[in-house]
């Protein structure tokens, strides 16, 4: 008979009671591949592209350090003429809502940037004898990013987010709105 009700009980205990996985435990690491457009939806006018390593701290708060490409195009006569960036940056992230299965996240986070910028890749003259005046610089700053994530798996998470970034040293824009999407891959 105690058998039966060992058995009884540890049934109810499983119907009852699910085990949910450990996400965005401290120190939990993840690669990041990121892509989506600048100022607006459209991709012609601008894209941007990047590569991060996250990494998870208390309160499934987290660290995030990468590397990003982005291309804006100006029109000119019946050419495009584009200006680059190379920036590394570095952000921490606070998490403000979630659900109790840990499936769903949105942050706010902080960042600081350096880079470079290049302007029709150092070409001034263009083809019909026009000069570009802007320079190649060094750009440095910070962004603000709102940003949603969804796990599909334990290890795989999907995300969505909005930067409001401002570089300085830029001869062209400083102030740049991106928006994206980025899966990430978690490794440990």
């Amino acid at each position: 008979m105690n058998k039966l009700i060992i058995l009884l009980s540890l049934a109810l205990c499983l119907t009852f009671f699910q085990a949910q996985a450990q996400r965005c435990l401290p120190g939990q690491k993840g690669i990041e591949i990121t892509t989506g457009t600048v100022n607006g939806f459209n991709p012609q006018n601008g894209f941007y592209s990047g590569i991060a390593l996250s990494q998870y701290a208390k309160g499934s708060n987290k660290w995030k350090f990468g590397f990003d490409y982005l291309e804006k195009q100006y029109s000119y006569k019946d050419i495009k003429i584009p200006q680059s960036q190379f920036t590394i940056d570095a952000g921490y992230y606070i998490n403000f809502l979630s659900d109790r299965h840990k499936t769903f996240f949105a942050s706010v986070g902080a960042s600081v940037a350096g880079g470079y910028e290049t302007i029709n890749w150092d070409n001034k003259l263009l083809f019909d004898g026009a000069t570009i005046n802007n320079s190649d610089n060094f750009i440095y700053g910070g962004a603000l990013t709102l940003e949603a994530e969804v796990f599909l798996t334990d290890r795989l998470v999907l995300a969505a987010d909005a930067c409001e970034r401002l570089l300085a040293g830029s001869s062209v824009g400083k102030l740049n709105t991106l928006l994206g999407i980025s899966i990430k891959f978690l490794i440990n």
